[in-house]
């Protein structure tokens, strides 16, 4: 990635290819096992090497966590099954929304080093500003956004659903393709504003605690042993 046209053309495809999965994936869900890489195989803020290639894997990993946690957040709202099967969904939503957070700081560490040969030199004297969402964050919400896109279009679809519902459904499929748009868009002027050195670019991280049994009170107070 060599211009500031790449960077748009880069993050675009990677739009794009949340968009196209979302459809396939409903076709032909994937393996178990998410695919490469592994949130631990990526850059990190330090700058270990990064391509689009990279980004490109990392984009569809974290994408999949949210396809995953879709499907099993609806199971998890049903109210015709016993509690076990309830406890199961909170235990595979905890594990997959740590999973998505993950690759979601990795997307972000892997677009700063992207985008680091690219940006100017810090004008001295100023102070760096930084945007309140990062690119990561962005990348997750438009793929949030591809999963209700694809979901909304399904409603308007139903042959079983009254033509008020299916209509319904479709003005608000329209404004969830304009958001998407909207914010496809807000992306690459972030984009643009770090290449112009008017923001810098930076990696942030969630810091989740409920997951880890050293920082949840819950877990380390009720070991047994």
């Amino acid at each position: 990635m060599q211009t500031p046209h790449a960077v748009a053309t880069l993050l675009t495809e990677c739009f794009d290819a949340q968009h196209r999965a979302t459809a396939a994936w409903h076709v032909a869900e994937p393996p178990a096992h998410e695919p490469a890489p592994d949130p631990a195989d990526a850059p990190d803020t330090a700058g270990t090497v990064a391509d689009a290639s990279l980004l490109h894997r990392l984009v569809l990993a974290q994408h999949l966590m949210n396809f995953r946690l879709w499907h099993v957040e609806d199971t998890a709202r049903r109210i015709d099954v016993g509690p076990d099967v309830i406890a199961r969904c909170k235990r595979t939503i905890d594990g997959l929304n740590q999973r998505r957070n993950d690759y979601m700081e990795k997307v972000d560490a892997c677009l700063v080093a992207l985008l680091r040969p690219l940006l100017p030199a810090p004008a001295p004297g100023r102070r760096p500003r930084h945007n309140t969402e990062s690119l990561g964050m962005a990348v997750d919400r438009l793929s949030i956004l591809s999963l209700k896109v694809f979901h909304m279009e399904e409603q308007t679809e139903r042959t079983d659903a009254a033509p008020e519902h299916r209509q319904r459904c479709a003005d608000k499929l329209a404004v969830l393709r304009e958001q998407r748009a909207d914010l496809a868009q807000a992306v690459l002027d972030l984009a643009g504003e770090f290449l112009e050195g008017r923001k810098q670019p930076k990696a942030y991280y969630q810091f989740k605690m409920y997951n880890d049994p050293s920082l949840n009170p819950e877990l380390y107070r009720n070991v047994k042993g």
